[in-house]
């Protein structure tokens, strides 16, 4: 695609790069070695999340000079710019992990303000981490200019006395240790081990669930999202996305043309045929709502409660991200779905052809046995569940993937703070058939929904997986197993039914009725409600102050501000 045949007569760049007044701004761009040709040319903002935090960023900067080579060999211009990451690996377990999902907004965020500021034409977004990925489709969707997302790219599995682990292994070792089932030396090996390369967490964390969705929904380009970040084949998705971004503008194909209900159905679905991580029923209501389309967590799961689980993917399952790459990638899964009927194959992606178009040549590879057909699934369920109840009325969610038990009643033994949790399940003075109940981590009560793997890959850790259940008005990491529900909303921090729970009050979750319940009529909780006061957080300035006066529900994606339903103008039509 010529870019020289693009007018700049309604592209954004025109405002910094167009006729006499521009020329303070063209001096600008001549200071950083640009020349006529180039500043005439469409502006591409190459967007990535690199830092040094993670193995899941490493690589992003390296990948995003070969994304500016593509954009350049097809007659753009790139400007290369960077944003924030917080990596929840390293967040994990401690007061860090209340910057996670807030970092999503800040991601979102900046990247609007970078291409605003600078009138650039089309982005193409870079990202790793798990809230780095819906941070950067949001910000495309709220954008409107033509985008295409690029994955960072999985880590390879680390190989432990012969088998396979990633980094979920880690966090249940400390629960082993914990019980002295391994000694330390052994928990020295089982860490430098588990994340031998650059890359994004192996399994069907959040991350892989979102670099998913990425592909699903259209806005990465086939295969280009399964590919793990040591394999050097990834230039050649890298070269690809910076000449198609070209194409896009001169086509005008826009995010919103891509990002529909039926897109957002598409992503849905993968994610429960995946057994994917519970996040993307957080991400994927944001996202539609850059687009000002209604997509909440209750539209989620009927679409997951529709859709069969069919990929062995840890950590319900046996494989990671490098072998569903390897047995056909994400659209030998679309492929199968789409064949049965799961997905909607007449939407646009970023290749310019539908879904189903790119499926065209797609060929089942009857040698693996990472993904099933889809009319012979693992379960005819989908790997992760909504729930609701009068402890959620505003819903709840949980995974299955991997459970063979669907059903858990038992007393409620209620903290306040996932540290409280974490202290009694390390020094083991809980029971065996309780509900541990931990509260105020939600969106505004944390503040920022904090993910409770290590209180839960502890509980593994000790062989209680199965034995006890979890609930949480905040959220559980995709490598979380066992019968752990989350997003439970309202919140405590808003006065929600889980706020008003005393220890011994009988909880009973039901995943395959999809219902939460305690035992409790609406006068003893309308009692305990007149009760109840709201408690302060120990964040009262900053970011995550800032962020806790704006956010909503869980049900709705914990969004910041009004989204496309109230937008007066769109950034791609100034």
């Amino acid at each position: 695609m010529d870019a020289r045949v693009i007018s700049k007569a309604n592209l954004p760049s025109r405002h910094v790069t167009v006729g006499p007044a521009r020329a303070p701004h063209r001096s600008y761009l001549y200071a950083m070695g640009l020349s006529a040709a180039e500043i005439a040319q469409p502006l591409v903002g190459v967007a990535s999340c690199w830092n040094e935090a993670a193995p899941c960023n490493i690589s992003l900067m390296r990948q995003a000079q070969v994304v500016k080579k593509g954009v350049a060999a097809a007659s753009g211009t790139p400007r290369e710019f960077c944003t924030i990451t917080v990596t929840d690996g390293i967040a994990m377990g401690h007061q860090g992990m209340k910057s996670s999902l807030v970092s999503r907004e800040v991601i979102a965020d900046s990247v609007e303000l970078t291409m605003r500021g600078h009138c650039y034409d089309a982005l193409v977004g870079l990202a790793g981490c798990d809230k780095s990925l819906p941070g950067m489709m949001m910000a495309m969707v709220r954008l409107n200019v033509p985008s295409i997302f690029i994955y960072g790219g999985s880590i390879l599995p680390g190989s432990y006395r012969g088998r396979q682990i990633t980094v979920q292994d880690v966090f249940e070792a400390v629960g082993q240790h914990s019980v002295g089932d391994i000694s330390d030396a052994e928990l020295l090996e089982v860490e430098q081990a588990a994340c031998p390369s650059a890359g994004s967490c192996g399994a069907q964390f959040t991350a892989n669930t979102m670099a998913t969705v990425a592909e699903a929904i259209g806005l990465a380009l086939p295969y280009s999202c399964g590919a793990p970040a040591p394999y050097e084949m990834r230039d050649r998705f890298n070269f690809a996305s910076g000449e198609k971004i070209m194409e896009l503008i001169a086509k005008n194909i826009r995010p919103r043309d891509i990002v529909t209900l039926k897109a957002l159905e598409n992503a849905a679905a993968v994610v429960s045929a995946t057994g994917g991580s519970t996040n993307g029923a957080l991400h994927l209501p944001a996202i539609a709502h850059e687009a000002g389309i209604k997509f909440d967590l209750f539209d989620v799961a009927k679409i997951f409660e529709r859709t069969p689980y069919i990929a062995d993917l840890k950590p319900g399952g046996k494989y990671v991200a490098k072998d569903m790459f390897e047995a056909g990638g994400i659209p030998l899964l679309m492929k199968t779905m789409l064949e049965h009927g799961y997905l909607h194959g007449d939407c646009m992606t970023v290749t310019g052809r539908t879904l189903a178009e790119n499926m065209e040549h797609v060929r089942w590879n009857d040698q693996q046995d990472v993904v099933r057909p889809a009319n012979n699934p693992i379960t005819s369920t989908g790997g992760v569940v909504g729930l609701r109840g009068n402890l959620a009325p505003e819903g709840a969610i949980v995974k299955i993937a991997g459970m063979s038990e669907l059903r858990f009643s038992g007393p409620a033994r209620c903290f306040d703070s996932e540290e409280e949790c974490f202290e009694a399940v390390s020094a083991r003075s809980y029971k065996e058939g309780e509900v541990l109940v931990i509260r105020y981590e939600g969106p505004k009560g944390g503040p920022g929904m904090r993910e409770m793997l290590s209180t839960t890959a502890a509980l593994y850790g000790q062989g209680m997986g199965g034995k006890v259940a979890l609930i949480t008005d905040g959220r559980f990491s995709g490598a979380t197993r066992g019968f752990c529900i989350g997003h439970v909303g309202p919140e405590a921090a808003v006065g929600g039914p889980i706020a008003l729970i005393n220890d011994g009050d009988v909880i009973t979750i039901d995943a395959s009725k999809g219902t939460i319940e305690v035992a409790l009529s609406e006068d003893e909780l309308a009692l305990r409600r007149e009760q109840w006061t709201p408690r302060a957080t120990d964040y009262q300035s900053g970011a995550i102050w800032k962020y806790a006066q704006t956010v909503g529900s869980a049900r709705d994606g914990a969004v910041t501000h009004p989204g496309a339903a109230k937008e007066t103008h769109c950034y791609a039509d100034i």
